[in-house]
């Protein structure tokens, strides 16, 4: 049988699911790698090593001396700055192929938050579908915990925006724009309570300590304080992302 090369939508797709699966799950035996495979009229050998030449090209893989496959084409490198330069447009196409491809939506998907009303339906669904790939990229990374806590209940975790949804438009969907927290530790990120530094370790607002006595605050904030954070197998936070959030969110007095 002849080889068939890689079309770009299809390495779109498996681009999708390697953000989606966390690395050590990445093998031809994971019901994901075979379904997308069959999906697309591949092996499930042939899609979990196209997942791992992507993972070769992973600067955080790398930081830790873990190693993709050894060779890969220059097809993943393209498509792997193309992601890189345009999260937001690059998610929404992905999702866009993978439901044309399944019929299925992904099951991240969530109703959108934080934005403008009077838009038009095709710009709530994509607003959708960004959002839900961004939260199954998140968590991920986190191997499905909270980065301050350890909490591991999916319904209690949210894909939490470094930098908010409605300030930087083009890292929407940039994973390296994300942490994963249970939701008051969301919450509490939000509206500037704490913050994680540039070093990765969580800070709380003076505001959150000036109330010795309230036990609830000791026992789930004050606790953290000064902690290191649950460090991501891959899309580990952008240190400028962090230093904004520092600067213009965090409540420092």
């Amino acid at each position: 049988m002849p080889r068939r090369n890689w079309t770009r939508e299809e390495l779109i797709i498996a681009f999708n699911l390697y953000c989606k699966i966390p690395f050590g799950r990445i093998h031809n035996r994971n019901p994901l790698v075979v379904d997308l495979a069959k999906a697309i009229g591949r092996t499930p050998s042939a899609l979990s090593w196209k997942l791992a030449n992507f993972a070769r090209l992973d600067p955080a893989l790398r930081k830790r001396n873990i190693a993709g496959a050894a060779h890969g084409a220059g097809a993943e490198v393209k498509i792997w700055d193309e992601f890189n330069n345009d999260w937001e447009k690059l998610a929404f196409e992905s999702e866009r192929l993978l439901e044309q491809l399944t019929g299925h939506v992904s099951e991240y998907a969530e109703e959108p938050r934080d934005f403008p009303l009077g838009m038009s339906r095709e710009a709530v669904v994509r607003i959708r579908a960004n959002q839900g790939f961004f939260r199954a990229v998140v968590l991920a990374a986190y191997n499905t915990r909270c980065c301050i806590t350890g909490l591991s209940i999916p319904q209690l975790l949210t894909a939490s925006h470094i930098i908010p949804w409605s300030i930087d438009v083009k890292n929407r969907t940039n994973p390296r724009n994300g942490l994963c927290l249970n939701a008051m530790h969301d919450r509490a990120f939000d509206c500037g309570l704490l913050t994680v530094t540039a070093d990765l370790k969580v800070k709380l607002s003076p505001r959150v300590k000036r109330d010795s006595a309230d036990i609830a605050a000791r026992e789930f904030l004050r606790r953290f304080d000064g902690a290191s954070i649950l460090q991501p197998r891959r899309f580990a936070p952008n240190v400028d992302f962090l230093r904004y959030h520092n600067d213009k969110i965090f409540l420092s007095s």
